[in-house]
Protein backbone atom coordinates (compact mmCIF):
# COMPACT_ATOMS: atom_id res chain seq x y z
CA UNK A 1 0.00 0.00 0.00
CA UNK A 2 0.83 3.40 -0.79
CA UNK A 3 2.11 5.97 1.81
CA UNK A 4 -0.66 8.10 0.51
CA UNK A 5 -2.99 4.77 0.46
CA UNK A 6 -2.40 4.10 4.00
CA UNK A 7 -2.55 7.26 5.36
CA UNK A 8 -5.94 7.44 4.01
CA UNK A 9 -7.15 4.36 5.14
CA UNK A 10 -5.70 5.54 8.72
CA UNK A 11 -7.60 8.78 8.86
CA UNK A 12 -10.93 7.34 7.91
CA UNK A 13 -11.21 4.69 10.57
CA UNK A 14 -9.19 6.93 12.91
CA UNK A 15 -12.26 10.07 12.07
CA UNK A 16 -15.03 7.08 12.64
CA UNK A 17 -13.98 5.84 16.15
CA UNK A 18 -13.48 9.63 17.08
CA UNK A 19 -16.80 10.53 16.28
CA UNK A 20 -18.34 7.40 17.70
CA UNK A 21 -16.29 8.18 21.07
CA UNK A 22 -16.93 12.62 21.17
CA UNK A 23 -20.86 11.77 20.88
CA UNK A 24 -20.50 10.45 24.41
CA UNK A 25 -21.31 13.73 26.72
CA UNK A 26 -18.10 11.66 29.17
CA UNK A 27 -18.27 14.90 31.39
CA UNK A 28 -15.85 13.69 34.21
CA UNK A 29 -16.03 11.79 36.03
CA UNK A 30 -18.62 9.99 33.57
CA UNK A 31 -16.92 7.52 31.13
CA UNK A 32 -20.77 7.17 29.36
CA UNK A 33 -19.90 4.06 27.31
CA UNK A 34 -16.42 5.47 25.97
CA UNK A 35 -14.37 2.28 27.10
CA UNK A 36 -16.92 0.04 26.35
CA UNK A 37 -16.65 0.46 22.43
CA UNK A 38 -12.62 0.41 23.44
CA UNK A 39 -13.14 -2.33 25.06
CA UNK A 40 -14.89 -4.51 21.98
CA UNK A 41 -12.74 -3.30 19.64
CA UNK A 42 -9.31 -4.43 21.78
CA UNK A 43 -10.97 -7.85 22.39
CA UNK A 44 -11.70 -8.39 18.76
CA UNK A 45 -7.36 -7.29 18.40
CA UNK A 46 -6.37 -10.29 21.05
CA UNK A 47 -6.12 -7.96 23.77
CA UNK A 48 -7.47 -9.18 27.29
CA UNK A 49 -9.85 -6.28 28.82
CA UNK A 50 -10.18 -5.47 32.32
CA UNK A 51 -12.38 -2.59 34.00
CA UNK A 52 -11.28 -1.42 37.59
CA UNK A 53 -13.79 0.74 39.10
CA UNK A 54 -12.38 2.58 42.22
CA UNK A 55 -15.18 5.26 44.28
CA UNK A 56 -18.38 4.73 45.61
CA UNK A 57 -21.22 4.38 42.93
CA UNK A 58 -23.89 5.95 45.62
CA UNK A 59 -21.30 9.19 45.59
CA UNK A 60 -21.18 12.62 43.13
CA UNK A 61 -18.17 14.42 43.10
CA UNK A 62 -14.81 13.24 44.02
CA UNK A 63 -16.00 10.85 45.35
CA UNK A 64 -17.95 9.20 42.73
CA UNK A 65 -17.08 5.72 41.28
CA UNK A 66 -14.99 5.73 38.63
CA UNK A 67 -14.59 2.86 35.38
CA UNK A 68 -10.93 2.41 34.25
CA UNK A 69 -10.18 0.34 31.71
CA UNK A 70 -6.55 -1.66 31.37
CA UNK A 71 -6.14 -3.63 28.50
CA UNK A 72 -3.48 -6.00 27.41
CA UNK A 73 -2.46 -8.08 24.26
CA UNK A 74 0.98 -10.54 25.11
CA UNK A 75 2.83 -11.40 28.53
CA UNK A 76 6.30 -10.54 27.82
CA UNK A 77 8.42 -7.48 27.94
CA UNK A 78 9.22 -5.02 27.11
CA UNK A 79 5.17 -3.51 27.37
CA UNK A 80 4.50 -0.26 25.59
CA UNK A 81 1.44 1.38 27.45
CA UNK A 82 -0.75 4.13 25.71
CA UNK A 83 -2.08 5.77 28.17
CA UNK A 84 -5.54 8.10 28.08
CA UNK A 85 -8.83 9.82 29.25
CA UNK A 86 -12.38 9.38 28.18
CA UNK A 87 -13.76 11.78 30.52
CA UNK A 88 -14.02 15.53 29.52
CA UNK A 89 -14.51 19.20 30.73
CA UNK A 90 -17.87 20.56 31.02
CA UNK A 91 -18.99 22.62 27.81
CA UNK A 92 -19.66 25.95 29.55
CA UNK A 93 -22.83 27.64 27.82
CA UNK A 94 -23.82 25.19 24.65
CA UNK A 95 -25.06 28.38 23.68
CA UNK A 96 -21.67 30.03 22.58
CA UNK A 97 -20.94 27.09 20.52
CA UNK A 98 -20.54 27.11 16.91
CA UNK A 99 -21.48 23.66 16.64
CA UNK A 100 -23.19 21.75 19.09
CA UNK A 101 -20.29 20.30 21.52
CA UNK A 102 -21.81 16.58 21.79
CA UNK A 103 -22.59 16.35 18.19
CA UNK A 104 -18.98 16.11 16.14
CA UNK A 105 -19.07 18.42 13.72
CA UNK A 106 -16.64 18.54 10.35
CA UNK A 107 -16.31 21.93 9.14
CA UNK A 108 -13.53 23.91 7.46
CA UNK A 109 -10.93 21.29 7.68
CA UNK A 110 -11.73 20.96 11.17
CA UNK A 111 -13.57 18.18 13.71
CA UNK A 112 -15.35 20.57 16.31
CA UNK A 113 -16.60 18.73 19.88
CA UNK A 114 -15.67 18.65 23.14
CA UNK A 115 -12.82 16.26 23.39
CA UNK A 116 -11.82 16.59 19.97
CA UNK A 117 -8.64 17.88 21.24
CA UNK A 118 -8.18 16.58 24.60
CA UNK A 119 -8.02 14.20 24.12
CA UNK A 120 -10.71 11.40 22.22
CA UNK A 121 -8.81 11.70 18.84
CA UNK A 122 -5.87 10.58 20.86
CA UNK A 123 -7.40 7.85 22.09
CA UNK A 124 -8.69 7.12 18.58
CA UNK A 125 -5.76 7.53 17.19
CA UNK A 126 -3.63 4.79 19.02
CA UNK A 127 -6.32 2.45 18.84
CA UNK A 128 -6.42 2.30 15.18
CA UNK A 129 -2.79 2.13 15.28
CA UNK A 130 -2.93 -0.97 17.40
CA UNK A 131 -5.09 -2.72 15.57
CA UNK A 132 -3.73 -2.00 12.33
CA UNK A 133 0.03 -3.56 13.91
CA UNK A 134 -1.12 -6.55 15.61
CA UNK A 135 -2.93 -7.32 11.95
CA UNK A 136 0.09 -6.67 10.22
CA UNK A 137 2.82 -8.06 12.84
CA UNK A 138 0.30 -10.83 15.10
CA UNK A 139 3.63 -12.26 16.04
CA UNK A 140 5.07 -9.08 17.68
CA UNK A 141 7.68 -9.08 20.74
CA UNK A 142 6.37 -7.61 23.84
CA UNK A 143 3.31 -6.62 24.96
CA UNK A 144 0.91 -3.65 24.47
CA UNK A 145 -1.47 -2.38 26.55
CA UNK A 146 -3.88 0.21 27.53
CA UNK A 147 -4.41 2.43 30.53
CA UNK A 148 -7.73 5.03 29.82
CA UNK A 149 -9.71 6.16 32.75
CA UNK A 150 -12.63 8.73 33.47
CA UNK A 151 -10.98 10.82 36.04
CA UNK A 152 -7.95 12.99 34.22
CA UNK A 153 -9.97 16.12 34.54
CA UNK A 154 -11.43 15.56 37.87
CA UNK A 155 -9.52 14.90 41.64
CA UNK A 156 -7.74 12.58 39.93
CA UNK A 157 -8.08 9.81 43.01
CA UNK A 158 -9.92 7.13 41.39
CA UNK A 159 -8.33 6.83 38.30
CA UNK A 160 -4.79 6.48 37.03
CA UNK A 161 -3.12 6.20 40.39
CA UNK A 162 -5.27 3.61 41.72
CA UNK A 163 -4.76 1.78 38.33
CA UNK A 164 -1.40 1.78 39.13
CA UNK A 165 -1.10 0.56 42.43
CA UNK A 166 -3.33 -2.40 41.69
CA UNK A 167 -0.49 -3.79 38.56
CA UNK A 168 2.21 -2.72 41.07
CA UNK A 169 0.85 -4.84 43.44
CA UNK A 170 0.75 -7.42 41.02
CA UNK A 171 4.13 -6.69 39.97
CA UNK A 172 2.84 -5.83 36.70
CA UNK A 173 5.18 -3.33 34.72
CA UNK A 174 4.91 -0.72 31.93
CA UNK A 175 7.84 -0.29 30.32
CA UNK A 176 7.26 2.52 27.47
CA UNK A 177 4.14 4.26 27.97
CA UNK A 178 2.69 7.22 25.67
CA UNK A 179 0.18 9.49 26.70
CA UNK A 180 -1.62 10.23 24.20
CA UNK A 181 -2.62 14.19 25.43
CA UNK A 182 -2.35 17.42 23.38
CA UNK A 183 1.27 18.21 23.19
CA UNK A 184 1.79 19.60 19.83
CA UNK A 185 1.75 23.27 19.51
CA UNK A 186 2.18 24.86 15.94
CA UNK A 187 1.95 21.31 13.77
CA UNK A 188 1.35 17.74 14.17
CA UNK A 189 4.69 16.25 16.38
CA UNK A 190 6.66 19.46 16.78
CA UNK A 191 6.64 19.21 20.47
CA UNK A 192 7.11 16.12 22.66
CA UNK A 193 6.24 16.36 26.72
CA UNK A 194 9.11 13.96 27.92
CA UNK A 195 8.57 15.18 31.56
CA UNK A 196 6.12 17.39 33.76
CA UNK A 197 7.14 19.82 36.55
CA UNK A 198 6.20 19.02 39.76
CA UNK A 199 2.62 20.62 40.98
CA UNK A 200 2.55 21.39 45.10
CA UNK A 201 -0.64 23.26 45.98
CA UNK A 202 -1.51 25.10 49.11
CA UNK A 203 -3.94 26.68 51.12
CA UNK A 204 -2.86 29.06 53.61
CA UNK A 205 -5.16 30.51 56.12
CA UNK A 206 -4.36 33.59 58.57
CA UNK A 207 -6.22 33.74 61.80
CA UNK A 208 -6.76 37.27 63.29
CA UNK A 209 -9.71 39.07 65.40
CA UNK A 210 -12.47 40.78 64.15
CA UNK A 211 -13.68 43.98 64.93
CA UNK A 212 -14.56 47.68 63.58
CA UNK A 213 -12.25 49.42 61.23
CA UNK A 214 -12.30 52.50 63.77
CA UNK A 215 -10.74 50.41 66.34
CA UNK A 216 -7.97 48.56 64.58
CA UNK A 217 -6.10 48.24 68.15
CA UNK A 218 -9.36 46.06 69.29
CA UNK A 219 -8.80 44.06 66.44
CA UNK A 220 -5.73 42.04 64.28
CA UNK A 221 -6.45 41.89 60.32
CA UNK A 222 -5.29 39.40 58.78
CA UNK A 223 -4.79 40.85 55.45
CA UNK A 224 -2.44 43.10 57.23
CA UNK A 225 -0.95 40.24 58.77
CA UNK A 226 -0.03 38.36 55.48
CA UNK A 227 0.87 41.41 53.12
CA UNK A 228 4.66 41.39 53.45
CA UNK A 229 4.70 38.12 53.75
CA UNK A 230 3.01 36.96 50.53
CA UNK A 231 5.42 39.82 49.08
CA UNK A 232 8.23 37.80 50.08
CA UNK A 233 6.73 34.70 48.96
CA UNK A 234 5.91 36.20 45.19
CA UNK A 235 9.43 37.57 45.36
CA UNK A 236 11.69 35.02 45.76
CA UNK A 237 14.11 32.88 43.89
CA UNK A 238 13.47 29.26 44.23
CA UNK A 239 15.55 27.64 41.64
CA UNK A 240 16.97 28.49 38.26
CA UNK A 241 16.19 25.23 36.84
CA UNK A 242 17.97 23.00 34.10
CA UNK A 243 18.80 21.85 30.96
CA UNK A 244 15.38 20.26 30.96
CA UNK A 245 13.26 22.41 33.38
CA UNK A 246 12.08 26.02 33.67
CA UNK A 247 12.72 27.76 36.80
CA UNK A 248 10.41 27.16 39.71
CA UNK A 249 7.31 29.36 39.83
CA UNK A 250 4.75 30.27 42.29
CA UNK A 251 1.16 31.75 41.24
CA UNK A 252 -1.43 33.17 43.80
CA UNK A 253 -4.64 31.86 42.43
CA UNK A 254 -7.47 33.01 44.93
CA UNK A 255 -7.38 35.68 47.78
CA UNK A 256 -10.27 35.44 50.28
CA UNK A 257 -10.85 37.62 53.02
CA UNK A 258 -13.47 39.96 54.23
CA UNK A 259 -16.97 39.87 55.65
CA UNK A 260 -18.66 41.98 52.94
CA UNK A 261 -19.21 44.84 54.72
CA UNK A 262 -16.82 48.08 54.56
CA UNK A 263 -16.31 48.84 58.20
CA UNK A 264 -15.28 45.12 59.85
CA UNK A 265 -11.50 43.53 59.53
CA UNK A 266 -12.34 40.45 59.03
CA UNK A 267 -11.33 37.34 61.26
CA UNK A 268 -9.28 35.08 58.41
CA UNK A 269 -8.05 35.33 55.24
CA UNK A 270 -7.51 32.61 53.02
CA UNK A 271 -5.04 32.29 49.90
CA UNK A 272 -4.39 29.86 47.52
CA UNK A 273 -1.33 29.53 45.52
CA UNK A 274 0.64 26.56 43.69
CA UNK A 275 3.94 25.99 42.88
CA UNK A 276 5.09 24.07 39.64
CA UNK A 277 8.63 22.81 40.55
CA UNK A 278 11.51 21.49 38.55
CA UNK A 279 14.20 18.65 39.74
CA UNK A 280 16.44 21.48 41.49
CA UNK A 281 14.35 21.16 44.29
CA UNK A 282 11.71 19.26 46.61
CA UNK A 283 8.48 19.02 48.05
CA UNK A 284 10.23 19.40 51.29
CA UNK A 285 12.68 22.09 50.79
CA UNK A 286 9.86 24.32 49.17
CA UNK A 287 7.78 23.74 52.30
CA UNK A 288 10.88 24.64 54.19
CA UNK A 289 11.71 27.81 52.42
CA UNK A 290 8.00 29.13 52.98
CA UNK A 291 7.25 28.19 56.11
CA UNK A 292 10.52 30.07 57.14
CA UNK A 293 9.59 33.17 55.22
CA UNK A 294 5.98 33.09 57.31
CA UNK A 295 7.46 32.66 60.53
CA UNK A 296 9.98 35.46 59.73
CA UNK A 297 7.32 37.73 59.63
CA UNK A 298 4.58 36.71 61.95
CA UNK A 299 7.11 35.30 64.33
CA UNK A 300 9.84 38.09 64.56
CA UNK A 301 8.03 41.13 63.53
CA UNK A 302 4.98 43.66 64.92
CA UNK A 303 2.79 41.16 63.97
CA UNK A 304 4.12 39.03 66.53
CA UNK A 305 1.85 41.20 68.83
CA UNK A 306 -0.91 41.48 66.68
CA UNK A 307 -1.84 37.77 67.90
CA UNK A 308 -2.54 37.03 63.85
CA UNK A 309 -1.59 33.73 63.36
CA UNK A 310 -1.30 31.35 60.09
CA UNK A 311 -1.30 27.73 58.68
CA UNK A 312 -1.08 26.34 55.91
CA UNK A 313 -3.24 23.20 54.65
CA UNK A 314 -0.23 21.46 51.58
CA UNK A 315 -1.14 19.62 48.75
CA UNK A 316 1.28 17.25 46.13
CA UNK A 317 -0.31 16.61 43.24
CA UNK A 318 2.82 15.21 41.37
CA UNK A 319 6.48 14.81 41.46
CA UNK A 320 8.73 16.35 38.91
CA UNK A 321 9.87 13.77 36.49
CA UNK A 322 12.04 13.11 33.22
CA UNK A 323 12.39 10.86 30.21
CA UNK A 324 16.25 11.23 28.96
CA UNK A 325 16.81 10.76 25.44
CA UNK A 326 15.94 7.17 24.65
CA UNK A 327 15.09 4.23 23.19
CA UNK A 328 11.48 5.83 23.73
CA UNK A 329 11.95 9.06 22.53
CA UNK A 330 13.89 7.98 19.91
CA UNK A 331 10.81 5.82 18.44
CA UNK A 332 8.82 8.67 18.58
CA UNK A 333 11.16 10.95 17.09
CA UNK A 334 11.97 8.65 14.18
CA UNK A 335 8.00 7.98 13.67
CA UNK A 336 6.89 11.72 13.42
CA UNK A 337 9.76 12.62 11.34
CA UNK A 338 8.80 9.98 8.64
CA UNK A 339 5.41 10.69 8.72
CA UNK A 340 5.39 14.46 8.89
CA UNK A 341 9.34 15.03 7.87
CA UNK A 342 9.29 17.27 11.38
CA UNK A 343 11.88 17.66 13.73
CA UNK A 344 10.55 17.30 17.04
CA UNK A 345 11.25 19.50 20.08
CA UNK A 346 11.57 17.84 23.79
CA UNK A 347 9.85 20.02 26.51
CA UNK A 348 8.44 19.54 29.84
CA UNK A 349 6.31 22.78 30.03
CA UNK A 350 2.76 22.90 30.32
CA UNK A 351 0.42 21.47 33.41
CA UNK A 352 0.39 17.92 34.95
CA UNK A 353 -0.64 14.65 33.22
CA UNK A 354 -1.68 11.05 34.22
CA UNK A 355 1.76 10.77 33.58
CA UNK A 356 2.92 11.92 36.75
CA UNK A 357 1.76 8.58 38.24
CA UNK A 358 3.16 5.95 35.96
CA UNK A 359 6.86 7.55 35.60
CA UNK A 360 7.63 6.60 39.59
CA UNK A 361 7.37 2.90 39.13
CA UNK A 362 10.40 3.43 36.17
CA UNK A 363 8.42 3.53 32.77
CA UNK A 364 9.90 5.86 30.41
CA UNK A 365 7.11 8.44 29.94
CA UNK A 366 6.18 10.62 26.96
CA UNK A 367 3.20 12.73 25.87
CA UNK A 368 2.50 12.94 22.26
CA UNK A 369 -0.81 14.02 20.63
CA UNK A 370 -2.43 16.56 18.53
CA UNK A 371 -2.07 20.51 18.93
CA UNK A 372 -3.69 21.81 21.58
CA UNK A 373 -4.20 25.46 20.72
CA UNK A 374 -8.06 24.70 21.72
CA UNK A 375 -8.20 22.66 24.83
CA UNK A 376 -10.95 23.45 27.32
CA UNK A 377 -11.87 26.33 24.91
CA UNK A 378 -15.57 26.70 23.23
CA UNK A 379 -15.57 25.27 20.01
CA UNK A 380 -12.59 22.77 21.12
CA UNK A 381 -11.56 21.38 17.53
CA UNK A 382 -8.48 19.33 15.50
CA UNK A 383 -7.50 19.29 11.96
CA UNK A 384 -8.82 16.22 10.57
CA UNK A 385 -6.07 15.47 8.24
CA UNK A 386 -4.42 14.95 11.57
CA UNK A 387 -5.52 12.18 12.85
CA UNK A 388 -4.35 9.60 10.09
CA UNK A 389 -0.99 10.71 10.37
CA UNK A 390 -0.99 10.41 14.32
CA UNK A 391 -2.84 7.26 13.93
CA UNK A 392 0.44 6.63 11.41
CA UNK A 393 3.03 7.79 14.25
CA UNK A 394 1.91 5.97 16.53
CA UNK A 395 2.12 2.38 14.70
CA UNK A 396 5.63 3.77 13.51
CA UNK A 397 6.00 3.97 17.36
CA UNK A 398 5.18 0.59 18.20
CA UNK A 399 7.04 -0.75 15.31
CA UNK A 400 10.09 0.82 16.22
CA UNK A 401 10.11 -0.26 19.79
CA UNK A 402 8.39 -4.05 19.22
CA UNK A 403 9.92 -5.10 15.97
CA UNK A 404 13.49 -4.85 16.94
Amino acid sequence: MSDFNKQATHQQQTLDLSIALLERPSVTPDDDGCQDILSARLQQAGFDCEFMYFGDRKQSGEHAEVKNLWARRGSTDPVICFAGHTDVVPTGDEKNWTYPPFTPTIADGYLWARGAADMKTGIAAFTIAAERFVKNHPEHNGSIAFLITSDEEGPSINGTVKVIETLEARNEKITYCLVGEPSSTDTLGDIIKNGRRGSLGAVLTVTGKQGHVAYPHLASNPIHAAMSALAELTNATWDEGNDYFPATSLQISNINGGTGATNVIPETLEVVFNFRFSTETTEDELKAKTHTIFDKHFKDSHFADSKASYAINWKLSGQPFLTPEGKLVSACQNAIKKVTNVDTTLSTSGGTSDGRFIAPTGAQVVELGVRNATIHQVDEKVEVDELGKLAQIYEGILEGLLLD
